[in-house]
């Protein structure tokens, strides 16, 4: 069965006509006036935060867009008017959902009861297909959520250049309350639902880890997909990502988003025009940073700190927090973290007995669970000089107001916590080629390496006149050593990933730079977003 037709369906009946579309137009250069008051409240709902951030944004970059339509090749030229219409349309496009999918099924518990669960698929833009987004069980799940972390995906995978569209789902349950076996058989009628609306497949619509889901709820997906709807699909295995390796999963996909988030950083850390900027040296050594949330986001970013030369002085959980001005052995923690469950009463820290941790001195905050965190209040505490949003959308646009204020460099959601889904890329692109990154390389690299050494040792001894007896050896160093026999797919996959993230931290200094937009990041990169999303569906030829 091939749910595309589906999709076309429902995007048919679900994708907003131009004449209902025409209610939805903002004035141009002016922001709706239902958002004007978002940068003065203290609690803003998430998708409000969202349609703020892009329309503060749209302001900025349509006057460069009207500009852009004055001279296509190919086409006729378009007056002033015919111009501003279409860039109108397109951002009224762009401000809602494709398609948003709400559904409830009942799932047989152990104990022989039954209960209902609500699920919810969002596709923000399909633009480009397929369209990619996290899978999250978590009770806040509903249907704005979905709405504003699916637009999230739209821009950040523009921001860093991956080629897909947004989505976002989860179910609104709370997987500490059921049994694995439950939660097994609430995932495998979850991935159905979706199949049957249309709703996954690796063509259409990619899920991918999220809150509370990890490799074994990938796995189930990809099992039950490929068992019902997609037994005739050789590409079945890319319907969803993030899944363990035995089933197409890719080396470095666990600790992509911590990754990324170094690797964002470290662009940062290592400049000195920043540094000086956020009153700090050079360099990773003697950096303290506070994290929020240990999960699997918070855990690898502080790995790939501290590897660096950064000091872990603080860790906030929902249950509790510790402080540790000496530094905290991050590994040490995930270890007793496994046995208790807890950071609570870890021996290599003091328990924090202060407010509010993130308030803490330290030269960078890693907010890396939940929104909203940082409101207006918190945000006049924080002492941090650097914030790297490791969640989506950890700060409100009154939290943001206040942070610039006070000259706080923050990194936004669009590119710091962009690492998952560029190395789920990755994966959807190895499960199409039907082969691991180096696989048929490998041999020929390394054979390689030693033709070369060995033509630079004969090189060497006929310049010297040898007659054969006395050798010149050519020894390889550690490092070469190390790689002699070519890149592995991790390796492929950390330098790609650092590749990527080196080129988005250079577009966005530059889209600041174009805008005058200081160290407003935020809005270079919903800048950025939104004019590269604009080029491709007018280049697309899409009517409006």
């Amino acid at each position: 069965m091939n749910p595309l037709p589906i999709l076309r369906f429902q995007l048919m009946y679900r994708r907003p006509s131009i004449f209902i579309m025409k209610r939805f137009y903002s004035e141009l250069g002016k922001m709706p006036d239902s958002l004007k008051d978002i940068p003065e409240q203290s609690n803003p709902t998430f998708y409000n935060m969202v349609q703020y951030n892009f329309h503060k944004a749209r302001v900025v970059v349509e006057e460069k867009l009207i500009e852009s339509l004055k001279h296509q090749k190919g086409l006729p030229p378009m007056d002033l008017s015919a111009r501003k219409a279409k860039v109108r349309n397109v951002m009224s496009y762009l401000e809602m959902c494709d398609a948003v999918l709400e559904l409830n099924f009942p799932v047989k518990k152990d104990d022989g009861s039954y209960e209902m669960i609500r699920g919810y698929r969002a596709m923000h833009k399909c633009h480009k297909m397929p369209v990619k987004g996290g899978m999250r069980y978590c009770l806040s799940v509903n249907r704005d959520e979905v709405r504003a972390l699916s637009a999230i995906m739209t821009y950040k995978c523009a921001t860093v250049g991956v080629p897909f569209g947004g989505s976002t789902g989860g179910l609104c349950i709370n997987p500490a309350k059921f049994t694995v076996n439950e939660l097994e058989k609430i995932t495998r009628r979850y991935t159905i639902e979706l199949a049957r609306k249309g709703f996954i497949g690796p063509e259409i619509d990619v899920p991918a880890p999220d809150v509370s889901t990890g490799e074994r709820e990938m796995s189930w997906i990809a099992d039950t997909y490929h068992k019902t709807f997609g037994y005739r699909d050789i590409n079945a295995q890319g319907c969803c990502t993030g899944k363990p390796l035995n089933q197409g999963g890719i080396h470095g996909r666990i600790s992509a988003p911590g990754r990324g988030i170094f690797n964002c950083l470290d662009q940062i850390v290592t400049s000195e025009d920043f540094m000086k900027l956020a009153g700090l040296s050079v360099g990773w050594k003697d950096k303290t940073f506070i994290i929020q949330g240990f999960g699997n986001v918070g855990l690898h970013t502080s790995r790939y700190l501290t590897g660096a030369g950064a000091k872990c002085i603080g860790i906030m959980e929902v249950d509790g927090s510790i402080i540790s001005p000496q530094g905290i052995n991050c590994l040490d923690l995930h270890n007793y973290k496994l046995t208790k469950g807890s950071i609570v009463g870890f021996p290599g820290a003091q328990p924090y007995r202060g407010k509010n941790l993130i308030c803490e001195p330290c030269d960078i905050l890693i907010p890396a669970a939940g929104e909203k965190l940082i409101n207006k209040e918190v945000a006049q505490e924080v002492k941090a000089k650097i914030v790297a949003e490791g969640a989506n959308g950890p700060i409100t646009p009154a939290g943001d107001k206040v942070l610039l204020s006070k000259n706080i460099l923050i990194l936004p959601d669009l590119f710091c916590n962009a690492g998952g889904v560029t190395v789920s890329y990755f994966e959807w692109l190895k499960n199409l080629n039907h082969t691991s990154f180096g696989r048929l390389t490998f041999k020929y690299e390394r054979d390689s390496n030693y033709l070369l050494l060995s033509s630079v040792q004969e090189s060497l001894e006929r310049h010297f006149g040898q007659d054969g007896t006395k050798r010149i050896p050519i020894v390889p160093s550690e490092s070469f050593k190390t790689r002699i026999a070519g890149a592995s797919e991790r390796d492929i996959v950390v330098s790609g990933l650092a590749w990527t993230m080196e080129r988005a931290a250079r577009e966005l200094t530059n889209t600041a730079k174009e805008f005058n937009l200081g160290t407003d990041f935020r809005t270079a990169a919903y800048v950025a977003a939104i004019e590269k999303i604009f080029h491709t569906i007018n280049e697309a030829g899409l009517t409006f």
